[in-house]
């Protein structure tokens, strides 16, 4: 059984593992732990989700909680996927944003066919600037 937690303490290490482990690793800093500390602390919304003492998912959204929210990752260990634990997590995640909140992603090259069945629409005026450096 799958426990979602909003609340959880996930340690860096822990949280790298998750991301390597759901294939989002490829296109995250996981070599970069202090990096990825600030990732953690400076989300507004975090949710996990645990298999007894092992994170296997994790939703990390910054937001102004009335009118956009930006579902910065959303991982699922690639062995729990096709649980509906990714659902779950955005359910979870609306959750705590006001009614008002749309809910925004930027979605991963193979995870393009997902979204949709969630009942997000595509955007194709989304623009990107890189960071000044590389993390």
């Amino acid at each position: 059984m799958i426990d979602y937690r909003n609340d959880a303490p996930l340690a860096v290490e822990d949280a790298i593992d998750l991301y390597r482990r759901s294939t989002l690793g490829e296109r995250r800093p996981v070599h970069r732990p202090d990096v990825f500390a600030r990732m953690l602390e400076h989300a507004d919304v975090l949710v996990t989700a645990w298999d007894g003492p092992l994170a296997v998912g994790i939703a990390r959204t910054l937001t102004d909680f009335a009118y956009v929210a930006y579902l910065a990752d959303l991982a699922v260990d690639a062995d729990y996927q096709r649980q509906g634990i990714g659902r779950r997590l955005i359910e979870l995640t609306r959750e705590q944003l006001d009614d008002t909140a749309r809910l925004t992603l930027l979605a991963a090259p193979d995870a393009n066919d997902y979204y949709p069945r969630l009942g997000f629409e595509h955007n194709p005026r989304a623009w990107t600037l890189r960071p000044r450096r590389p993390a």
